[in-house]
């Protein structure tokens, strides 16, 4: 896939802090080749007192078309953007930013869309569904948007602050009411449950849910990639779970990047 690599090859940054366990380098590149764009994804390990500094470097990088955000970073690649999709002005965060005819910056989420739709690929319904959403990150808050927008009957969310779970209810209330409430780590009584959270990640044991409480009759998501059966994961397969992996949805995003990135979206 770099037979072509060159100095003429459009470069996409993408920043993260951890780093290493994003897989858009590679396959990201691939599906820039399979759509015949001379393109490659570089990553960068970032500190996020350092991260406004390092967007503003890559404005002056004229061979840099676009770029991408992971944990923690999509706060601040939305500040950085000139323009904004409706949803990423809505969260206040993105994951991509292409660069406009201005040399400005424009963005969008697409977290959320990726989900919905590596769900929907795993032959989980989510219309009429009672959704525990666990993290209101940048990534649990694309992920609460869009679980609403395709017709979930309930979002509860529950995150370690309470503060940051307050201030994404009030966003997600005002454009859906009466369908967003508080929730905890308690899974029970709920059938979707889609983890949006750092905890699992890198081999580490910790649970964002109580994994005891999970059923049979429950379908569980994550959005962690490293390792692709989080503790979380491994505990609803056993239950008897359907489940999505981070994989999934980083697989489903694929063609949502390169649309984006191409002018499509």
């Amino acid at each position: 896939m770099l037979e072509n690599y060159s100095g003429a090859t459009r470069i996409y940054p993408i920043v993260g802090d951890p780093i290493a366990q994003v897989k858009s380098p590679g396959r990201l590149t691939g599906a820039f080749a399979a759509a015949g764009h001379d393109a490659i994804v570089v990553p960068f390990q970032i500190a996020p007192a350092e991260i406004d500094e390092f967007l503003r470097v890559l404005d002056f990088a004229r061979n840099v078309d676009g770029m991408l955000a992971t944990v923690p970073h999509k706060f601040a690649a939305y500040r950085h953007a000139a323009s904004a999709s409706e949803r990423a002005r809505l969260l206040g965060s993105a994951n991509v930013l292409r660069r406009a005819s201005d040399g400005g910056w424009h963005a969008d989420m697409l977290d959320g869309v990726a989900m919905v739709r590596a769900i929907e690929a795993a032959g989980m319904s989510i219309r009429g569904r009672r959704s525990l959403l666990l993290g209101a990150g940048g990534a649990g808050s694309a992920i609460g948007l869009e679980l609403l927008n395709a017709g979930v009957a309930q979002l509860a969310i529950h995150d370690t602050s309470r503060e940051r779970r307050d201030a994404l209810r009030k966003t997600l209330a005002a454009v859906h009411r009466g369908k967003v409430a508080p929730g905890t780590a308690d899974p029970t009584g709920f059938d979707l449950i889609v983890n949006a959270t750092p905890a699992g990640m890198g081999g580490g044991e910790e649970s964002p849910a109580l994994r005891d409480k999970l059923a049979a009759s429950m379908s569980v998501a994550d959005v962690i990639t490293v390792p692709e059966i989080t503790p979380l994961l491994h505990a609803a397969r056993a239950k008897g779970c359907r489940i999505v992996t981070g994989v999934g949805m980083h697989d489903a995003s694929l063609q949502l990047m390169v649309d984006f990135f191409m002018g499509a979206r």
